[in-house]
């Protein structure tokens, strides 16, 4: 049987680890990138991996090359966008340099790599997951830039899935905050998108994600939100913005006290 390849961004660490060690389980030649290169050649040797490059999302370029290299391992049935960055902090507060790196990275990153892969995808078709967020469902004071920047990669999966053949198939994966650099790296201490992030109950692992982000390849499913209730009560809030405020304050109440049980 050939094998066929699969391509993961953001996989030096994190979700994008998890999700290339599940798929290499798998039996698929799997690629990961990363901006860190030699951090994704070294997660590829270690996971059994066929390679890992080095890849700035932000290139149009590099996904193309991403794609052929990929190529090379069998044809590509699945393509996971898991590269991203956040920030937090309210627009007025963000640099220009902060919000064109979130959005670049983010939504223009995940754009590129959606058209790379429905390019390379041959007659038999193929999956897309990208991993939005919950950010992307509804307001989130304090980490606007960010959930616009993953509100945009949910609406474009959705309209790409719409507008490609059947057999292709596009999917966001949308979780709660996740155990990742990304929440330390990315958010101020005890600011309010810090405060914010912290107040969902549980922050969800990894393995987590990922379990989920796979089960979506080969499905009809184009949205899933992890965990799924909280998909819902994030919608609501955009459906009633000035309960939306209230609830905010009672969240962000939350979110304080966790950090301070945190120390």
């Amino acid at each position: 049987m050939q094998q066929t390849s699969v391509v993961v961004t953001g996989a030096a660490r994190g979700i994008g680890r998890a999700i290339g060690e599940l798929m290499v389980r798998q039996g698929h030649g799997v690629v990961l990138t990363d901006l860190d290169g030699a951090g994704a050649a070294d997660t590829a040797a270690e996971l059994g991996a066929e390679e890992g490059l080095t890849h700035d999302v932000r290139n149009p370029a590099e996904h193309a090359a991403v794609a052929e290299a990929a190529l090379d391992h069998g044809p590509l049935v699945a393509w996971f966008n898991n590269a991203g960055v956040g920030d937090d902090g309210r627009l007025a507060e963000q640099s220009e340099e902060q919000v064109r790196r979130l959005v670049e990275v983010n939504l223009l990153g995940t754009l590129w790599g959606m058209r790379a892969a429905l390019s390379a995808f041959g007659s038999r078709g193929g999956d897309i997951v990208n991993t939005a967020s919950l950010a992307g469902l509804g307001p989130v004071p304090g980490y606007g830039v960010y959930a616009a920047t993953k509100a945009g990669v949910v609406s474009i999966t959705a309209s790409v899935d719409a507008e490609t053949p059947r057999r292709v198939r596009c999917h966001a994966v949308c979780p709660d905050v996740v155990q990742t650099a990304m929440l330390t790296e990315g958010h101020t201490h005890d600011s309010l998108g810090s405060r914010l992030a912290h107040s969902g109950g549980r922050i969800l692992t990894v393995e987590e994600v990922a379990r989920e982000a796979v089960s979506l390849v080969g499905s009809r499913r184009v949205l899933l939100s992890v965990p799924r209730w909280r998909g819902g009560l994030v919608r609501a809030s955009a459906v009633a913005p000035s309960v939306s405020k209230q609830a905010m304050r009672v969240v962000e109440a939350q979110g304080r006290k966790a950090i301070a049980r945190q120390g």
